[in-house]
């Protein structure tokens, strides 16, 4: 019996120089070597980014094409004697900005960490990532409780403040072994489930939410967490205002794999009034791409803690005749681009004089994870009222 594999797109820069992987039945592609790299897939098939490749694969769940001249790399996937083997695209949530209410909603708490689907198979365990990628070498510390199941949820690692801390996860993601390991000592991680999808040779995906959810809580047990849901809207007061937001589910909804339907997302949004320490150019000559946002911490310092963009094409325009009047006449370009090494990230510095009001969901190590939203300028606000307990409260 030949076992399944994956295969892997990649985004390799010398494509000239790899083979290419000529089979044309999955059978064949099941024969290549694991870590084969090569293009030109010479017959399409159903597959995911990250794809089951053996005769077995669950292609019925409306995955992407392999294409010819696509890059990929083939890789080993479990064998497993589940009702769904990996991948399987986890269902996914629609974006809104108010809880819904009814009878017909439950609520749970949104969580910042990372989406992984767990299949176990007795004492043996596969972690897979929201778009398919394995994740089981980076968190070895994760124990599930021995059985015949597939299990969503997210991976969180909590900080000293009892808060999820996602930089905390995001150096799980390294190449040594052991930086991971003495990771997983230091800031163990916590999977905590929120739905399941097969249990023994059953598969889940069409009961109704509400009957998973009971079917869930039978089979969690320690060292697993299973996520808070409740049928009161009031009781989601705190995650809304408190923690990242709150998902709410259709209580008879399936589980439609890489749909987004049966659930919606409400994100916790909060505000701060943030002074401008300088903007970075856009891509077009003569335009602002972000600004440049800073706090001010208890020793009267002026800290960087994030920026604000997503202009309209008017606005950046506008925006370089505003804030030449503040420029000191410092220039600068700070470390390049992690996802484009040749383009510096240049930068013009302002006296601190200006203030915004900003909207932003994430925040890590006291700064704004994501790009703010400009809601409003402030020139009412004293500069030097912006401070950093805004963030951290």
């Amino acid at each position: 019996m030949v076992s399944p594999i994956l295969l892997v797109r990649q985004s390799h820069r010398n494509r000239a120089s790899l083979p290419k992987i000529t089979a044309r039945t999955r059978e064949e592609l099941a024969l290549v070597s694991p870590g084969t790299l090569g293009i030109g897939i010479s017959s399409p098939f159903q597959t995911p980014r990250r794809a089951p490749v053996s005769p077995s694969a669950g292609a019925a769940f409306g995955l992407p094409l392999i294409t010819p001249g696509e890059l990929w790399r083939v890789e080993e996937c479990p064998s497993m004697a589940l009702a769904l083997t990996p991948p399987v695209l986890p269902q996914l949530a629609r974006s809104a900005k108010t809880v819904p209410r009814g009878t017909q909603w439950s609520y749970e708490p949104k969580w910042d960490g990372f989406r992984a689907l767990a299949f176990v198979d007795g004492a043996d365990v596969y972690l897979q990532s929201r778009n398919g990628r394995p994740l089981r070498r980076y968190f070895p510390e994760l124990g599930f409780p021995e059985g015949r199941y597939v299990i969503d949820g997210e991976i969180v690692i909590f900080g000293s403040d009892g808060q999820p801390d996602f930089d905390a996860l995001g150096q799980r993601i390294h190449p040594a072994d052991s930086r991971i390991r003495q990771l997983a000592q230091s800031t163990p991680a916590r999977f905590i489930a929120f739905d399941v999808l097969s249990e023994d040779d059953e598969l889940l995906l069409e009961l109704p939410h509400h009957e998973r959810r009971g079917r869930l809580e039978r089979l969690i047990d320690a060292p697993l967490d299973l996520t808070p849901s409740t049928t009161d809207v009031s009781e989601t007061e705190p995650w809304l205002h408190g923690a990242e937001g709150v998902i709410a589910k259709e209580l008879d909804a399936p589980y439609r794999p890489g749909e987004r339907a049966g659930m919606v997302k409400i994100k916790r949004v909060r505000t701060i009034d943030a002074v401008i320490l300088g903007w970075r150019p856009g891509k077009e000559e003569g335009t602002v791409g972000s600004l440049i946002l800073g706090l001010y911490d208890d020793s009267g310092r002026l800290r960087e803690v994030g920026h604000t963009s997503g202009f309209t094409a008017k606005a950046k325009r506008e925006l370089v005749d505003r804030l030449k009047p503040y420029e000191t006449g410092e220039r600068g370009s700070g470390e390049p681009s992690r996802w484009n090494n040749a383009r510096d990230l240049e930068w013009v510095k302002l006296r601190p004089e200006l203030v915004i009001e900003v909207a932003f969901d994430h925040t890590s190590n006291d700064r704004i994870r994501h790009g703010a939203k400009l809601l409003r300028w402030r020139e009412d606000k004293d500069p030097q009222d912006c401070a950093m307990e805004q963030l951290l409260n």
